[in-house]
């Protein structure tokens, strides 16, 4: 690899770690070409990519983006870039779930809107729902209060109607006796 192809390399990196929502730091050393193939296809399904470099790039890439500086502590081994353009929770479940059943990707470390998070970060990030669920909850609470409200005015109109019913049927029987 020559000078200008390592300084495009480093380019691209730079713009991947800037357009994307999250980037997490993997290790894949001991996984098979058929693994990471599924891999591969499982985060493009959810949304997200995996992007292998050498170090020394990385690294370089990093040195030039003083926010996310924390992440060259991480770079190591085999060592792969996994890039979230807009739903980072669903590519962390992707990644954990792949962790759980391939022992030899490693979840390192990451960044989420540009803030170094550790792996114990990256579970919780996995553990979120997705957006359009927190949207939902959300519209949910909302409501809430609402509905509560409409309730309570339906009961009031309920026992209104109850009452004037037991009144008229008394009134029919004293009128009957």
């Amino acid at each position: 690899m020559n000078r200008q192809e390592k300084e495009h390399a480093v380019q691209a990196l730079k713009n991947e770690l800037a357009a994307n929502q999250a980037a997490f730091v993997v290790g894949y050393k001991g996984l098979t070409v058929a693994q990471l193939t599924k891999l591969r296809r499982e985060l493009h399904k959810g949304g997200g990519s995996f992007q292998v470099s050498k170090v020394s790039l990385m690294e370089r890439a990093l040195s030039e983006m003083p926010a996310l500086d924390g992440l060259r502590s991480y770079l190591g081994d085999q060592i792969a870039f996994v890039f979230a353009e807009k739903n980072a929770p669903a590519v962390a479940k992707v990644l954990f779930g792949f962790a759980k059943e391939n022992e030899k990707l490693k979840l390192v470390a990451g960044c989420l809107e540009q803030q170094v998070i550790g792996s114990d970060k990256i579970k919780a990030v996995a553990s979120l729902p997705s957006r359009e669920v927190l949207l939902a909850q959300l519209c949910g609470t909302l409501q809430a209060p609402s509905q509560k409200l409409v309730m309570m005015l339906n009961l009031m109109v309920v026992r209104l109607c109850v009452v004037l019913q037991q009144a008229a049927e008394k009134k029919q029987a004293e009128a009957a006796s």
